[in-house]
């Protein structure tokens, strides 16, 4: 397909990429064997540029201030970078190297005069993988669903290459019969959603532009904590025992995951300190606002009037920490009910899809450094961000080698804490994202699997 070599940039590229708000994406693949350089190479050269031609472009202010894609000569040795550690060292030596190498490639800013991205190769052997890779791309080239599409077209199934990657099913259990139901049953819900839309939508822009969030354990409230070091710590779930307390409280993987993250939040924060838990603290959910069923090919995403189009298309969701009672603490299956709830009344309002309305109609009439700042005083107004991606359930290859596991997470978001989460094969895997010297990565990471254990005991006793 021939491309235009100037295009004009989408606002919501604009707006990710600004004064006011820079935002990267770190992903990473863990293989279980090493990767040649050249065939890496090879494939940057043959499969990963073709696939979007931002990824050959870089960003232009023409004189009238309209910013542009701009179409550039990319020489791929000066995006592949392999770094050099001490040899014959321990892998709990080279699990501490690669944890501070990712922690400052998120403070690391893109060079703006080459295509934003990067890929780096560690090469030493940690707990999790025989090497990493870890692609780092602005946020400004597409979203989670369209940077999960690029890779996926990069990698094959392992077990039948000729065969496409499926994705775990995003349909509800049940779903009404409006006919056997009648419509006048539909009524009370019709008014409530009406409600629940005004009060979650002026609830939103109030928290995105007045009213913050408390200090604390989780949310240092310092100026410019975009630009501080953070420190990366993951965990991992089996989703079959996910669906197994699902199915034992009769309510979905998300209510689960979300009852989990929330009470493991307040765990955190009740232990460091005993009077935080009277602290207000939102969680800031984003959320995708394709309906996805799955994740459509490249071809299909950069078409025109493309039911799923490539770019970024997401909204915010604020969502309330519930306050850690001593009720709770011994019944931590209210979490789950209180995620339930939440998540339940959330599904009966358009506030989401307003959001996403009211960002474009900000960058229309004030323009994408406008919508940008506001951008960034959602983000920094709230106490941690929520982020999810759907991975494959089968396991991938990258040139015919296993991919072990695979995790991303955002840097440059203004706040103390992020958790993403992505679903790979039988696993969830759970990224937690702090700002170093505040929280203790260590002992969140325990809250959090503590709260699962708890959530888990509870349900299946």
């Amino acid at each position: 397909m021939e491309f235009e070599q100037e295009e004009p940039m989408s606002p919501s590229a604009q707006y990710l990429k600004s004064s006011e708000l820079s935002l990267t994406i770190l992903g990473i693949l863990e293989l279980e064997a090493p990767i040649d350089e050249s065939i890496a190479m090879q494939l940057l050269k043959d499969v990963f540029l073709p696939i979007n031609h931002r990824f050959s472009s870089i960003m232009v202010s023409k004189k009238s201030g309209a910013k542009i894609w701009k179409r550039v000569e990319v020489n791929l040795k000066d995006h592949v970078n392999v770094p050099v550690f001490p040899s014959g060292m321990s892998t709990q030596y080279y699990d501490e190297c690669f944890n501070e190498y990712l922690s400052k490639l998120a403070l690391d800013q893109l060079p703006e005069n080459r295509p934003l991205w990067e890929i780096h190769i560690i090469k030493y052997p940690t707990k999790n993988a025989a090497e990493n890779l870890i692609f780092k791309l602005h946020h400004s080239l597409g979203d989670g669903y369209s940077l999960m599409g690029a890779l996926l077209s990069c990698l094959q199934r392992l077990d039948n290459p000729s065969m496409p990657l499926t994705f775990p099913s995003r349909q509800s259990n049940s779903k009404p019969n409006l006919y056997s139901q009648g419509f006048f049953r539909h009524v009370p819900g019709f008014f409530s959603g009406l409600i629940n839309t005004a009060y979650d939508f002026g609830w939103n822009v109030l928290k995105s532009s007045l009213i913050e969030d408390d200090i604390s354990p989780i949310r240092s409230g310092d100026e410019g904590v975009e630009l501080r070091p953070i420190v990366i710590t993951t965990t991992t779930f089996s989703i079959e025992h996910i669906k197994q307390i699902k199915t034992k409280l009769q309510v979905t993987i998300n209510d689960v995951i979300t009852g989990v993250i929330i009470f493991g939040t307040r765990l955190y924060m009740q232990r460091d300190n005993q009077d935080s838990n009277k602290a207000n603290c939102t969680a800031l959910v984003l959320l995708n606002t394709r309906a996805i069923g799955g994740y459509k090919s490249v071809n299909d995403m950069i078409k025109p009037n493309a039911e799923m189009p490539w770019g970024n298309r997401f909204a915010f969701l604020h969502v309330s920490i519930p306050k850690l009672s001593a009720f709770e603490l011994n019944n931590p299956l209210e979490f789950v009910d209180k995620a339930r709830q939440l998540i339940k009344r959330q599904r009966n309002s358009a506030s989401v899809y307003l959001t996403g309305q009211f960002l474009r109609t900000i960058a229309k009439l004030r323009g994408p450094e406008a919508t940008s700042k506001y951008i960034y005083g959602t983000l920094n107004n709230s106490s941690l961000t929520i982020s999810n991606v759907m991975g494959p359930v089968e396991q991938m290859a990258l040139a015919n080698i296993p991919i072990k596991g695979l995790y991303f997470n955002v840097a440059g978001v203004p706040q103390s804490l992020q958790v993403t989460m992505v679903s790979y094969v039988d696993k969830l895997r759970i990224v937690m994202s702090v700002e170093k010297d505040f929280i203790d990565p260590n002992k969140f990471k325990s809250c959090i699997e503590y709260a699962f254990e708890a959530i888990s005991k509870a349900a299946l006793e």
